[in-house]
């Protein structure tokens, strides 16, 4: 699986999670947090995407990700310590870490696998 099939999905839930975060409770810091890491996430996304419309990898990319991803971690793994709130901290301090786990293996595997050209008859 690409990168970018999980990153654009993953994040859209972070826009989303931001923009409800700050309509429900008032919460800039969801609006600030869920816009930013999703828009960063998205970039990265579509990056990562026309780089292999290219048949090639974008390791700026999937730094980006990484790094995101492992920033959320951090973020909401702490808020969930200090609140105990399986949602939204919990569930996204999972996600995230789902998220860090599967580019650190794209990264130690390569990046994006190319299907081979066939040669048709």
């Amino acid at each position: 699986m690409h990168d970018f099939c999980f990153t654009i999905p993953y994040g859209l839930i972070m826009v989303a999670g931001g923009l409800i975060g700050y309509l429900k409770k008032g919460s800039t810091a969801s609006l600030a947090g869920g816009l930013g890491t999703g828009s960063l996430l998205l970039l990265a996304g579509y990056v990562s995407l026309k780089a292999f419309e290219n048949r090639r990898n974008s390791y700026l990319a999937l730094i980006l990700e990484t790094g995101c991803a492992f920033t959320v971690t951090f973020v909401m793994g702490q808020r969930y310590v200090q609140t105990s709130k399986i949602m939204p901290a919990g569930i996204v301090a999972a996600i995230s870490a789902l998220m860090a786990g599967f580019y650190i293996y794209k990264i130690a595997s390569g990046g994006n696998h190319f299907p081979s050209k066939s040669k048709s008859k």
